[in-house]
């Protein structure tokens, strides 16, 4: 299985939700929205709650991939938010090459 930076460094989404993504993380608060998004408690390890997001962002991912009439674009992006919100908050040695943030890649 892959380490957790490279799998983060890996992801590639669609422009719209990418960028629907990065004007949204201004507005996100762990304390308000952590609970919500991804069901994880706010004292919950920033490492356990990326891979949680992780596991929640892939799922939603292949849902949109296989058109399934339940995917929801409103819940995926509120994955990316949090996803890139919550990596600023892992310790330095799990991001990768000591980023500071994380932005999935467009495709």
């Amino acid at each position: 299985m892959t380490d957790l930076a490279t799998q983060i460094t890996d992801l590639r989404r669609p422009r719209l939700l990418v960028r629907a993504a990065r004007h949204g993380i201004s507005g996100y608060r762990r304390s308000r929205d952590l609970q919500r998004i991804a069901g994880q408690a706010q004292s919950a390890s920033p490492l356990a709650v990326v891979e949680s997001l992780l596991l929640q962002e892939e799922q939603a991912e292949q849902t949109r991939l296989a058109h399934d009439g339940t995917y929801s674009v409103n819940k995926h992006i509120e994955l990316l938010i949090a996803l890139m919100a919550e990596t600023r908050n892992l310790p330095i040695a799990t991001r990768s090459e000591g980023r500071t943030g994380w932005r999935p890649t467009v495709v």
